[in-house]
């Protein structure tokens, strides 16, 4: 678990002094908020350059204005260009793994007359290892660049709000005053690609989050601020 000392710094802003948007930012009343045209709420800043802010026209408007249900917008801030890389390494690694195993079951089944495997299979022992590949490809140069669409995460002053997925995807609020650690973590294939992944745990299982691909300097400056900020909180409750 990560502690901070002394004077821990947020974006060059002292602990005290960090804007932090609150959670009431988040869920907005829809007949308050045109979220589509309305202004950004609070100011969060973005370190690298590379991180993309969401702009207020990126938020999706509510159907029905008028209807007073509150909406959840998408979290603002961007995870780092560079996971897109680490991605495609991973599903890359594990295509050519199981391709392997799938061209060495093919040869056994191709070139040894068992009279057990059926001789449709015999015969086209090979379309199986054929037809994975081009369907690995077809995940390589997809899945890294759509995940990167979708992974969004943003800190407020008392919630980390995170969405992730590709296909099915999750959002996640997890309070702040509930966290029990907080890990900065960096694998050899993240410290490649000079990236890192933030877990946050609370007391609940259902309660924890991951952040994948934050810039390295930025998950260990944040993984620092969180548990600062977690056990300030938790002081003002008590």
């Amino acid at each position: 678990m990560h502690r901070g000392s002394g004077d821990p710094t947020w974006e060059g802003t002292p602990v005290g002094d960090a804007p932090f948007p609150r959670k009431g930012a988040i869920l907005a009343e829809a007949h308050d908020r045109n979220i589509s045209k309305g202004p950004r709420l609070g100011r969060v800043t973005n370190t690298p350059p590379h991180d993309a802010v969401a702009q207020p026209e990126e938020m999706p408007a509510p159907e029905d204005p008028g209807t007073g249900v509150a909406v959840l917008r998408p979290p603002l801030r961007r995870v780092s260009s560079r996971a897109i890389g680490v991605w495609t390494l991973r599903l890359a690694f594990g295509a050519l793994f199981n391709l392997a195993l799938l061209s060495a079951a093919a040869w056994a089944l191709g070139g040894f007359a068992w009279g057990w495997v059926p001789t449709l299979v015999h015969e086209n022992a090979w379309a199986f290892p054929s037809a994975y590949a081009f369907y690995a490809l077809l995940k390589i140069a997809i899945v890294p660049s759509w995940r990167y669409r979708v992974h969004r995460w943003e800190v407020t002053e008392d919630v980390i709000y995170t969405r992730s997925g590709w296909i099915s995807r999750s959002w996640q609020l997890v309070p702040v005053n509930r966290l029990q650690t907080v890990d900065h973590t960096q694998g050899w294939l993240e410290r490649v690609f000079d990236v890192a992944t933030l877990q946050v745990q609370t007391a609940s299982f259902a309660g924890s989050s991951t952040i994948e691909g934050l810039d390295s300097e930025e998950a260990r400056r944040l993984s620092e601020e969180l548990a600062v900020r977690a056990g300030t909180l938790r002081d003002d409750a008590t």
